[in-house]
């Protein structure tokens, strides 16, 4: 334990620093404060709302589990699951993408059809964080969290592209609409292919299809957070939203390219927006000053209709539940995605059948070693 001095000298430390930066809470309220006229009261509207969520590589930790496996799977606020498989990160890059495309070259999955239309034929061409392997050298275990990612963003593509809609629809997206998983320009493109499509449901069948990006958390948000309290920036007693401009964006990311919409980019030297899809709004759907505050990416194209997108966004959050003023669609497509009790139970046993099987005569080993505590040292609580 911290000794009472040692506590005290800290806390001196501490109303130090603070007072010496008191500066910096300064210039963040000077850049926060004019969007204090921007505010927009909600006016809530109805329309079906649908949306996509892949599991979280968190949430399917197996125990005892030397290979690493980890299951790839998205499914919507519906329970339509359009992506289960296992990979490991030994999986041979070469060989998951042949697995996207039949013998012939056609596109058997999201995935295989969103690469279809990039013109890419290798997963390791459609994202520069992924490296082939087939030299049997060991990568960095982070490629697969960037496959998932690149997963979810192909069956979003898909999704668009592909269903029928019979209703006007807002597709919530789990996550802002940005990335830097693809590999240059590709992202770009893949922007243009979901407009092509939600121009095409419009013409064809009358249908209006929104897309937002949805997150739980944003730096942009972090930062500020303070200085909006201070300034009383959506703490109304109404449902109110605000447009973040991408200059207040780029100051709280590294890469200011993280931040870069398609007017800044025009306005900047005509260097091209490669990975923000979204413009970035601040929303909060209570009536209470202090209800949650979420950080919402309207996709670029659309941004003009944020009053109507965010109502019906709104009509979806009131209802949220566990989670309030949190969109419904949102929490049932991540109950659905989610693996566990008995569907994981019966994930973990598949596990220790597949290592039994190649054990042979030695599988008793492992029987053993699964009565072992893996942690004896949570004892000492």
């Amino acid at each position: 334990m911290i000794d009472p001095e040692s506590h005290e000298h800290l806390s001196t430390e501490i109303a130090n620093r603070i007072a010496e930066d008191r500066e910096i809470l300064e210039q963040l309220r000077s850049e926060i404060r004019p969007l204090k006229s921007a505010v927009r009261r909600i006016q809530a509207r109805t329309t079906t709302s649908v949306s996509l969520v892949g599991t979280d590589g968190g949430n399917n930790r197996i125990q005892y589990d030397p290979f690493l496996v980890q299951l790839i799977r998205v499914v919507d606020s519906s329970n339509n699951e359009y992506c289960l498989e296992a990979i490991t990160p030994t999986t041979k890059v070469s060989s998951l993408s042949n697995q996207q495309f039949d013998k012939n070259g056609e596109p058997l999955t999201a995935l295989g059809k969103m690469m279809d239309f990039l013109g890419v034929r290798h997963i390791s061409d459609l994202s520069p964080m992924i490296r082939s392997n087939d030299d049997g050298e060991l990568t960095s275990t982070s490629w697969v969290q960037v496959y998932r990612e690149l997963v979810e963003w192909a069956v979003l593509f898909s999704v668009i592209r592909e269903k029928e809609f019979a209703v006007d629809t807002l597709i919530v997206f789990d996550g802002l609409l940005r990335s830097k998983v693809f590999k240059e320009g590709l992202f770009q493109h893949y922007r243009k292919g979901i407009q092509e499509a939600i121009d095409s449901h419009r013409r064809k069948s009358r249908r209006k299809i929104y897309l937002v990006g949805f997150a739980k958390h944003s730096k942009v948000l972090t930062r500020y957070r303070l200085a909006m309290a201070l300034e009383n920036i959506l703490t109304s007693e109404y449902p109110a939203y605000v447009d973040i401009p991408p200059d207040i964006e780029e100051k709280a990311y590294i890469w200011s390219e993280y931040a870069r919409n398609d007017d800044i980019a025009l306005e900047q030297g005509g260097e091209i927006n490669k990975f923000v899809g979204g413009k970035m709004f601040f929303i909060k759907f209570g009536n209470k000053s202090h209800d949650p505050i979420w950080p919402v990416d309207i996709f670029l194209p659309q941004a003009h209709e944020a009053q109507a997108i965010i109502g019906y966004l709104l009509s979806d959050a009131i209802n949220g539940f566990p989670v309030p003023f949190y969109p419904r669609c949102l929490q049932k497509a991540h109950e659905n995605a989610a693996l566990v009790d008995f569907d994981f139970d019966v994930l973990q046993d598949q596990i220790f059948n597949g290592i039994r099987n190649i054990l042979g005569q030695e599988a008793v080993v492992l029987d053993m070693a699964r009565l072992q505590d893996p942690d004896p040292a949570q004892n000492r609580y």
